[in-house]
């Protein structure tokens, strides 16, 4: 190939935004030269080598705004150390194919079982196959959250997780007479929220009651009052909205 033909092929290379193609036109030419590629042969290699390039660069730019603690993979993951866990259900979230059924994937266990890993794992198969992917604790979205609504915000804030109201509520708030390291939310059952008075901002589990129940009140065993422990806070549905329940006053 001479100078001038190699030189116009850099040039319109990168005007078109292939830079690794300018930059490797030689070897390519020299490969193809050794193996007598034929022209169609020739072409793929050149187009498959710049796309393989692009997706590599795509990859990494992808994974940098994430908050990945670390981007390990399922390759790196010993499942000799978990021998109860089924490996062959863990290759099949590698799949993607949760996503695309816009479903969600949950790993349950104690600490320090290996769970962080498998879900940094997927974030970086997702991230490889082209998703969008950002990684966070629990306890940093409900901060964020917190802080989004004081800002006025949220509805903002609440787009970054994907979430709706409903979903925030469900993470910044414990159900009332749960225990507090699992505050047992469960996304099928309805709650009201506690608003006002010594247990404000927790939910009351009100799954299953009649409307008339509902009218009724609620009267809340809790030590935070001026009668300590055994007395109780005094909660009224609001008017209109049986999603709420407002604090009357405490009673022995």
């Amino acid at each position: 190939m001479s100078e001038l033909v190699s030189t116009r092929i850099r040039n319109t290379a990168g005007k078109l935004g292939l830079p690794h193609l300018a930059e490797t036109i030689r070897e390519h030419t020299r490969r193809a030269d050794e193996g007598k590629m034929g022209y169609l042969d020739f072409l793929d290699l050149v187009l498959s080598e710049e796309l393989a390039v692009r997706d590599d660069r795509r990859f990494r730019q992808g994974l940098r705004p994430s908050k990945l603690p670390h981007h390990k993979t399922l390759d790196e993951y010993d499942f000799s150390f978990q021998p109860d866990l089924d490996p062959r259900k863990v290759k099949d979230l590698a799949t993607l194919s949760f996503i695309e059924g816009k479903a969600n994937a949950a790993l349950l266990g104690p600490p320090g079982v290996g769970k962080t890993h498998i879900a940094v794992a997927l974030a970086v198969a997702a991230c490889r196959a082209g998703y969008s992917i950002s990684f966070t604790s629990l306890d940093d979205m409900v901060r964020n959250l917190k802080a989004a609504e004081t800002a006025g915000r949220l509805t903002n804030k609440l787009g970054t997780y994907r979430m709706n109201c409903d979903d925030k509520q469900l993470l910044r708030r414990r159900v009332y007479g749960a225990d507090h390291g699992h505050p047992g939310l469960r996304p099928d059952r309805r709650y009201a929220e506690l608003v006002g008075g010594p247990l404000d901002s927790l939910l009351l589990d009100i799954t299953g009651w009649r409307p008339e129940e509902i009218d009724d009140g609620v009267s809340l065993l809790t030590e935070l009052r001026q009668f300590g422990p055994g007395g109780r806070a005094l909660y009224d549905p609001r008017p209109g909205d049986p999603g709420r329940f407002d604090w009357t006053g405490d009673t022995p």
